[in-house]
């Protein structure tokens, strides 16, 4: 009977003593502030503070080539064109200027293609009373000059990247901070590969639920069910 009172009072203890170490655990954890914290990086030297994205309004160009004996666009030019007023269906309802060059060596052959070029951007979508012809001087009075195309549209943009004012083994090592340049590539690339720059801002507001389609989900989902369960 005594030893077995013996292991008895033992287990107890060893009972009590793993609940007081759990619950010690359990304090300690609860007790650190940094284990919400993700990163040792202090939030001010955040990327997205350093290199942010904003919406802007900016200016899209597009150099079309003429060749001084061309009558026509060529079918590269055309496709050239093509995807120039694709980007402005997608990104503006502002005007498209067509700029020609005068006093050029191509200046006669710009002014003929001009129409045609018109044209290619009326049958791309661009409505015809959103393009403005306009002329330009071009430099080099002597020298071929391109058509110059053009349209303003809000646009996300970020800072130039490439910025290295200081010694990339220096303070950021020791105090455990970003660069100057770090994350720059990566806002630069997201700032050009989204479609809809009011994204940045803001969700967009859902369209409204669509009841029939809702119902016919609801009815083959039913359905499949029911076969499964074999009735």
């Amino acid at each position: 009977m005594t030893s077995a009172n013996s292991k008895f009072r033992l287990l107890r203890l060893a009972t009590a003593a793993t609940a007081i170490t759990a619950a010690a655990l359990l304090a300690s954890c609860a007790a650190r502030p940094d284990r919400v914290t993700t990163s040792s990086v202090p939030g001010s030297n955040d990327y997205r503070t350093a290199h942010p994205i904003t919406l802007a309004e900016v200016q899209h160009n597009l150099d079309v080539p003429i060749g001084t004996g061309e009558r026509r666009m060529t079918t590269p030019l055309r496709d050239l064109v093509r995807g120039f007023a694709q980007d402005y269906l997608a990104l503006s309802k502002s005007t498209v200027s067509i700029a020609v060059p005068a006093g050029a060596a191509n200046s006669g052959a710009a002014n003929t293609v001009k129409a045609e070029l018109r044209k290619v951007l009326i049958e791309s979508g661009v409505k015809s009373n959103h393009i403005v012809l306009t002329s330009y001087s071009p430099a080099e009075a002597s020298a071929s000059a391109p058509i110059k195309l053009s349209f303003v549209a809000v646009t996300a943009i970020t800072g130039d990247c490439g910025q290295w004012p200081s010694d990339l083994f220096g303070p950021s090592i020791r105090d455990n901070t970003n660069w100057e340049n770090f994350g720059c590539a990566t806002q630069q690339n997201l700032a050009a590969q989204i479609a809809n720059p009011a994204d940045l801002v803001g969700p967009r507001g859902m369209t409204p639920i669509d009841a029939q389609r809702r119902a016919e989900v609801i009815s083959i989902y039913r359905q499949d069910g029911n076969e499964a369960a074999g009735f």
